[in-house]
């Protein structure tokens, strides 16, 4: 049986420049505290990468540092096959001194969608912006 997949587009605007949001996107440390988890990820194509104490895992496809961010990400949720995959992809343009991010997600099981798109703004988005207020 196919699995109905659906694609999440979100464009967001942060206030900082591309450098810092690769860098929180990307390094284990600034990911760690906005998420609030155990995180691990590796900075080179092909590595892999686990967050929220391993609800999330993957790995890199693309990395063009402080442009664009490619991922395979895995979801421990009901009814997300463990070998299936979703797409991530990430890319970071300067607007003034503050980034646009394109965030686009391919291959989300179907029932997935709605809350998918939810949990980017809650536990990415606005966190991140939190973060970016403090630092």
């Amino acid at each position: 049986m196919v699995m109905k997949t659906e694609i999440i587009e979100q464009e967001i605007i942060f206030d900082a420049q591309p450098t810092v949001l690769y860098a929180i996107l990307m390094s284990q440390d600034k990911h760690a505290e906005i998420t609030g988890s155990t995180v691990e990820i590796s900075d080179q194509v092909g590595g892999e990468f686990r967050i929220f104490d391993g609800y999330c895992i993957g790995h890199n496809i693309e990395l063009i540092e402080n442009q664009k961010i490619v991922q395979a990400w895995n979801f421990e949720e009901d009814g997300w096959p463990e070998d299936h995959y979703s797409i991530c992809t990430f890319l970071l343009e300067a607007v003034g001194n503050k980034t646009k991010l394109k965030f686009t997600q391919t291959g989300i099981p179907s029932h997935k969608k709605e809350e998918l798109e939810q949990g980017w703004n809650d536990f990415y988005w606005q966190p991140i912006k939190e973060y970016l207020k403090i630092h």
